[in-house]
């Protein structure tokens, strides 16, 4: 299982540093509306848009072992990102 070496959680972005040394950089608001989880999927599969705040932030990241668990500001925690999602995964182009 690919691991990142490091994970970096600063205000608006999440930082995931890989054992190759890619570096992916990610935006708190992109991980929200993309998020995995049963919910968030069933919206998008409806085409009903995931409704995120401009300012949505990543408040907590909980290690799940193949993965991590995201805490959002917006109260959305459900979402478990795992590690094989964060790498095959590209934000959409604005």
């Amino acid at each position: 299982m690919n691991v990142p070496v490091e994970i970096q959680n600063a205000p608006g972005r999440l930082t995931l540093v890989w054992p190759d040394g890619t570096i992916q950089r990610l935006a708190h608001a992109d991980l929200r509306r993309a998020c995995p989880c049963a919910g968030c999927r069933r919206l998008r599969l409806t085409d009903a848009p995931v409704e995120v705040p401009a300012d949505v932030e990543v408040n907590a990241v909980a290690s799940m072992g193949y993965g991590v668990q995201l805490v959002f500001s917006d109260g959305h925690d459900r979402g478990i990102f795992p590690w094989a999602w964060f790498a095959a995964f590209t934000a959409p182009q604005a």
